[in-house]
């Protein structure tokens, strides 16, 4: 088409364009306002100072546009911006002329001509400017062998995804219509593209549009329209894409490049978390800020987003070297291993984390180093114990000896009426970070949330690995029910409590609803387009059916943010543990965890638990 070829010289050449189609525009209006002016035989007698006045009208009026700059892509072209400058532009070159043809004796022209004129010229310059934004809105380069894809969304992220649809080169999206349940949106059109109908049409407008492909483009989009669109998506042959909610988060600008495939996290995973900027910023700005477990998967998402927020500091702390690795390489960009922000250190030893803690002295702790995996402490009770109570215990000591401002440990469902070696240690841990809030200075909090998607070690890394092997697929049990969060909405909850939070609170994630692992196991299946076998296992010792997040004798209370709310958790000082290091083994570490929650609930003296054996 004509549009497409023009394209590309209207983009090059916009300053000779646009200057020509101005002085066109205006030599037309002094033409038009001068026949409206004179009849036919007095227009005839001054034909030549009419063309004085329109040489000079055109000359000031280019020469001022030249001076503000309105030529030279100082504002978009058919922008409010442009407007404005344009008007005052032509207003003011149209009464400097009007004065002109004043004090000059005779007038070469009657009045109304040169003071006229520019206001008809201004109209003519912006319809073609709106003309120009029309054609250019509706064609990119490229654009003509791109694929065709509709945009469910026809608000401000889907026109901006549209407009950048259009003007990336080489972009394979060419977007043929727009989706949206707003009755407003009817029969409207956005950059050239009609909005073709809702959502409920979407298997309609495929087969009308040839659409190959679906971009969601609602950032706060559900996780059921999400999961309809998939699935709707899978019946229909059609990909599905989103666009991510950082996309509007992190820039002001919503670019095509932003869109990826739709997965398993946006389907399980709930709406965007709103979240209080100034209430992180202010404790961890300009703050020496310290993460154990900062190579492990809500390590080193913590790391990422508190970086964002510029510590002074950020000290990043593990015992596993590749680990640690991997956290620099993602937040600088290289990962020498050279710098003082990596910190090799086991937290169980007590001399090293001690030194590394006085040396430092962080103003903020984020505890999450941990040992996580139900099953393997269920077979080594023993480990979960040094790390997760005896390892804890070092650290609130650490920090506590620094004057630590606010310590954060991150908990784990598991910590709810546990059965499990890992709920008994991860308990004992949120009681012995309410006891360090007890006796010193400073928050001592911790969070509580559920299961993280894609995390080391998740149920989504295992069925991906299973279904890539052809199966089967191993569920424990068909009701099983977990909840579930993406990583990354995990660790701004978790920043956003460490915030709010105050000294002794253990503070609980909203998980949303509990999703059956049947179904995650099914959808994943989907999207392979295999067939795979589903096997049940039974369920292993220490797990439960269904995970809770609060405990039996647990009241909830609401915190100011919608998505946190705190529980009571018993007091365990940490002087209970910090002599026991050289312990225990299988049944005895069982029965030693068992003994700290008792102890705590009981208010045993710090002394005496630590003499348990």
């Amino acid at each position: 088409m004509l549009r497409y070829r023009l394209a590309p010289l209207l983009r090059t050449r916009r300053t000779t364009v646009l200057m020509v189609f101005d002085a066109a525009a205006l030599a037309a209006a002094y033409v038009l306002s001068a026949m409206l002016r004179y009849d036919r035989g007095a227009l005839a007698v001054v034909v030549a100072e009419l063309a004085v006045v329109t040489v000079a009208g055109v000359a000031v009026h280019l020469l001022l546009g030249l001076v503000v700059r309105v030529y030279h892509g100082r504002v978009a072209v058919g922008s409010t911006e442009e407007t404005i400058l344009l008007s005052l532009t032509a207003c003011g070159a149209g009464l400097a002329l009007g004065i002109a043809n004043l004090v000059v004796d005779p007038q070469p022209i009657a009045r109304s001509v040169p003071l006229g004129a520019p206001f008809v010229g201004l109209i003519l310059m912006l319809l073609g400017r709106a003309v120009w934004r029309s054609q250019l809105d509706r064609v990119g380069l490229g654009s003509a062998d791109a694929e065709p894809a509709l945009v469910v969304g026809a608000g401000w992220s889907g026109r901006q995804l549209v407009q950048s649809m259009l003007d990336t080169p080489d972009q394979v999206l060419r977007p043929v219509g727009f989706l949206d349940d707003d009755p407003w949106m009817r029969r409207r059109r956005h950059h050239g593209v009609p909005v073709v109908g809702t959502v409920a049409d979407l298997p309609t407008a495929v087969e009308r549009t040839g659409a190959i492909a679906v971009v969601l483009a609602i950032p706060k989009a559900s996780k059921e329209l999400k999961a309809h669109l998939a699935d709707v998506g899978a019946r229909l042959g059609v990909a599905v894409k989103i666009l991510p909610s950082y996309a509007e988060a992190v820039s002001s600008q919503v670019d095509i490049r932003d869109v990826r495939d739709i997965d398993l996290a946006d389907v399980l995973g709930r709406s965007v978390v709103e979240t209080n900027i100034e209430s992180i910023a202010h404790y961890l700005t300009g703050k020496r800020v310290l993460v154990t477990g900062a190579g492990g998967s809500i390590g080193s998402e913590l790391c990422r987003q508190i970086d964002r927020w510029g510590p002074s500091e950020l000290t990043m702390l593990d015992r596993d070297e590749s680990a640690l690795h991997a956290v620099q390489l993602l937040i600088r960009g290289r990962a020498l291993l050279d710098s003082p922000e990596v910190v090799l250190v086991d937290i169980r030893d007590t001399a090293a984390l001690t030194a590394v803690f006085e040396e430092r002295r962080p103003e903020v702790v984020f505890h999450a180093a941990a040992l996580k995996h139900l099953p393997m402490l269920e077979q080594y009770p023993a480990e979960g114990v040094k790390t997760n109570v005896l390892g804890t215990a070092n650290v609130l000591e650490a920090a506590a000896a620094v004057g630590v401002e606010r310590f954060v440990n991150i908990s784990t469902d598991k910590a709810a009426d546990p059965t499990s070696v890992l709920g008994s240690t991860k308990r004992v841990a949120e009681m012995l970070t309410v006891g360090m809030a007890d006796r010193a200075p400073g928050a001592y909090l911790s969070v509580r949330f559920g299961n993280v998607l894609g995390s080391r070690g998740s149920v989504l890394t295992a069925f991906a690995a299973q279904i890539a092997a052809g199966g089967p697929v191993t569920v424990t049990h068909p009701e099983v029910t977990r909840f579930f969060m993406t990583v990354e909405e995990a660790v701004q909850l978790v920043i956003q409590a460490g915030a709010l939070g105050s000294g002794g609170e253990t503070m609980v994630l909203d998980m949303g609803e509990p999703v059956r692992i049947e179904d995650v196991a099914k959808r994943l299946i989907a999207q392979s387009g295999k067939r795979i076998e589903i096997v049940y296992t039974g369920l292993r010792d220490g797990e439960k059916l269904h995970e809770q997040l609060f405990g039996a004798q647990e009241p909830e209370e609401p915190t100011r943010h919608g998505l946190i709310t705190h529980v009571t958790v018993p007091a365990l000082d940490p002087r209970a543990v910090s002599t026991s290091l050289h312990l225990v083994d299988g049944d005895e570490a069982r029965a030693y965890a068992r003994r700290l929650m008792v102890a705590g609930a009981s208010k045993v003296p710090a002394q005496k638990v630590a003499s348990y054996r």
